[in-house]
């Protein structure tokens, strides 16, 4: 237990495990580019432009707008997960890329944080790519939008922690289905995307409020909209601590995974 509240050694080499994952994707970015963008636009067109039709408004913000920043963020999440779930467990269990790094300078922290650094990349363009695409619609006209690439980069970094958490426990590809199924699945659903949560019972309220994504949400929204309010605050601050907690805490277990 000891050795769990020990820092994490990590430093400039993390750096090098992170390009060393860019250069290989290099080779195939386009598709995956194309892959990230094609589901939250088609949520974008069936939910915005098909059922908009019917739910004119939420709260006075046109209903195409209202779903649009989250699903922003849920693009971010689905590529940062996916990469620290199936990317990294591809390296480090069939590729063995983890094995291979090790024996250099890199040491096993310097691994895990650099896939971390990974993941939270591949997230972020996911979201950077999606507002000219939603600009196009009318959808970001927002000032405040400028600030928006730090929110995609701090949620990136906390669902690629999250995800390389589950990556350290799980012994094959099949068991990623109860992650994506149990808790990615009912936070893209539950955390006010597409219907606020305050017409949910308050126990789901509740709930939803101890997800990451909901916390997300809210900031997301309310820079593209320009509406702000105290409990935003608390919603930075939970990101923060929660992806500090979970990058600490992915990393320990990776640790823990290679040295057994």
């Amino acid at each position: 237990m000891n050795e769990f509240f020990r820092p994490p050694q990590v430093g400039r080499r993390a750096f090098k495990v992170w390009q060393r994952n860019r250069d290989a994707w290099l080779k195939f970015y386009k598709a995956s580019l194309v892959g990230n963008l094609a589901e939250p636009i088609l949520f974008l067109l069936a939910f915005g432009l098909g059922l908009g039709r019917f739910v004119r408004n939420v709260g006075g913000v046109p209903y195409i707008k209202f779903i649009a920043p989250g699903l922003v963020i849920s693009a971010a999440m689905n590529a940062a997960s996916f990469e620290c779930t199936f990317g990294s467990f591809t390296r480090m269990s069939t590729q063995k890329s983890y094995d291979a790094i090790i024996v250099t300078p890199v040491n096993i922290d310097e691994v895990a944080a650099g896939d971390i650094l990974w993941g939270a990349t591949k997230g972020f363009i996911s979201a950077i790519i999606m507002l000219p695409v939603l600009a196009a619609f009318g959808l970001m006209d927002s000032p405040w939008l400028i600030l928006s690439p730090i929110l995609y980069l701090l949620m990136s970094l906390m669902f690629a922690s999250m995800a390389l958490i589950v990556t350290a426990f799980v012994p094959s590809y099949d068991y990623y289905a109860y992650y994506f199924s149990l808790v990615i699945s009912p936070m893209f659903f539950f955390s006010g995307i597409f219907f606020p949560l305050s017409t949910l019972p308050g126990w789901v309220m509740n709930v939803a409020w101890f997800t990451p994504l909901i916390h997300a949400v809210n900031v997301s929204r309310a820079l593209a909209t320009g509406h702000f309010y105290a409990g935003l605050v608390v919603d930075t601050l939970w990101m923060v601590v929660f992806t500090l907690i979970c990058s600490w805490t992915a990393i320990k277990f990776i640790r823990r995974r290679l040295i057994k």
